[in-house]
């Protein structure tokens, strides 16, 4: 027998679903560059930029992400609450919108790399607060089906961006003037405007009004996701003993990253698996899978579609997460990913290299379509792992006082792996070709083999035990015992004299 989920746990999944609609915003500016490639008018109005000058244009949103990501999205976080961040990430994308689009041509590329980079800054603030917001409110054993949704919301927003700008190919006679390629780009705004209309009707996270010593609040807020309220209660006792121990023992912002040892080995995995997540080769093809098939395909209406059909299979193929990380755990659906594109990537190169070229430097129709196979099927392996978990990962190994931060740092580094990759494949491919795909397929079987060997499981454990899984103390239990001798010293004392907060720390 099926049993009827209850209302909250449906409310947790809307409002889980409408912060992870900022993912939205990733995955459109990621397609959106790719998409207006292929435009004749966009490349007219910019002086057709040659194979460094895309890569700088691309990695330009990446230098807006990083900047911001790093230094700003975190503070944000803290002072103003999660729903802030996201929603000053947002307006920025808004206005930057606009620039990108109508940016005039008359200066150079500039204006369109100005709008960019801005638009990079906008999303650097809004993306590490969307994790932390689901992983602070959804319950443990959904949590990981929850933070699935968050990587199919970048299918998403490739989807909308790839078929937006199909429509705009086929019908381009009939659109006035550049607006080809200009009407792909306005669209960019749609979702953050919705997002900012459903944020604040959204409960600010337990963790954080806890934090901010707001009690109450952080009651109501749990009351709205949790069945009963012994689950409210027990929870927010297990957060006020975490945080207790978090201020008394690892106080500041950024520093216990860098003094607690298992606090600074989970802010290295994570790292490495976020900057894995770009270097995979889905970064690129992403970015540049346009120019990738124009080595196959002579029509650009045929390429235009066949991106459209990535993006629709992309959401699809990234559900198969919510089936998974949960029942195979996080390590597992991480392995299998990396093994899986580096076979496809392996047989993709060697399709194209032991095929004939004919004139134009294209392929056979029944070349094409074995390569473009191979292409969905990178996207199958991608989407539900190294897209999806890296993210489920990211946002759950950290503890309360440094989850903002480190998150924050961590998701960057898929903008440094963006920006490396993105800068030198355009180059690469002009040099060796599709044998580029080779190197992609050696990078995820070092990836299958650090995920096998280094990355531990984290299948349904409490954030606020995750820190005995790393090798530090249980700041829950922690937390509890220097709860208890507060009262004690409060209540009795000890010889007739309060204890400092040295002494506690010593007894504890």
């Amino acid at each position: 027998m099926v049993t009827k989920p209850s209302k909250q746990r449906v409310y947790n999944w809307y409002i889980s679903l409408v912060a992870a609609a900022t993912m939205v915003l990733y995955g459109y500016d990621a397609s959106v560059f790719n998409a207006v490639q292929g435009s004749d008018h966009w490349k007219a109005h910019w002086g057709n930029p040659n194979a460094g000058l895309l890569g700088t244009i691309n990695t330009a949103y990446t230098c807006g992400g990083i900047a911001s990501g790093f230094f700003l999205s975190a503070p944000i976080s803290d002072r103003f609450g999660r729903r802030m961040s996201i929603t000053i990430g947002c307006l920025i994308v808004i206005a930057s919108t606009f620039v990108q689009a109508f940016a005039p041509a008359g200066h150079g590329v500039g204006g369109f790399l100005a709008g960019r980079t801005i638009i990079g800054f906008g999303q650097g603030i809004a993306l590490p607060a969307g994790p932390v917001y689901i992983g602070e409110l959804a319950p443990p054993d959904i949590r990981g089906k929850i933070m699935s949704f968050w990587q199919m919301f970048y299918s998403v927003g490739s989807f909308i961006a790839f078929w937006i700008n199909y429509a705009c190919t086929k019908n381009k006679k009939k659109l006035p003037g550049e607006w080809d390629w200009q009407m792909v780009v306005i669209f960019q705004i749609m979702v953050p405007i919705i997002i900012i209309s459903l944020i604040w009707f959204c409960p600010e996270t337990p963790r954080w009004f806890i934090q901010k010593g707001r009690i109450e609040e952080a009651r109501q807020a749990l009351r709205l996701v949790r069945d009963t309220d012994e689950e409210v209660e027990e929870e927010i006792a297990q957060v006020q003993q975490a945080i207790q121990f978090e201020k008394e023992t690892l106080d500041g912002s950024y520093a216990p990253l860098w003094k607690d040892k298992s606090l600074r080995k989970r802010l290295l995995l994570a790292a490495v698996i976020n900057f894995g997540q770009q270097v995979t080769g889905q970064g690129s093809l992403n970015s540049y899978s346009t120019i990738v098939y124009k080595k196959v395909f002579p029509d650009n209406d045929t390429i235009q579609l066949i991106n459209a059909l990535n993006g629709t299979a992309g959401i699809l193929f990234t559900l198969t997460a919510t089936f998974t990380v949960d029942v195979w755990g996080r390590r597992m659906v991480l392995f299998i990913g990396a093994v899986g594109m580096a076979i496809c990537m392996t047989i993709s190169a060697s399709i194209y290299i032991a095929t004939p070229t004919y004139p134009g430097d294209t392929k056979s129709t029944q070349v094409g379509a074995g390569i473009v196979v191979m292409m969905f099927m990178f996207a199958f392996f991608y989407k539900p792992s190294w897209g999806a978990v890296v993210w489920i990962w990211t946002s759950e190994v950290f503890s309360m006082n440094v989850r903002a931060q480190a998150v924050g740092m961590s998701s960057q580094m898929q903008n440094v792996g963006n920006l490396i990759v993105n800068q030198i494949f355009p180059l690469l491919l002009n040099a060796i070709g599709f044998k580029a795909m080779y190197v992609f397929a050696g990078i995820n079987v070092l990836l299958a083999l650090f995920t096998w060997f280094f990355l531990p499981e984290t299948k349904n454990v409490r954030l606020e035990e995750m820190d005995t899984l790393f090798g530090g103390v249980n700041h829950v239990e922690k937390g509890a015992n220097l709860i208890e001798h507060h009262h004690e010293t409060i209540n009795t004392g000890e010889k007739g004299q309060d204890l400092t907060i040295e002494e506690v720390h010593r007894k504890v």
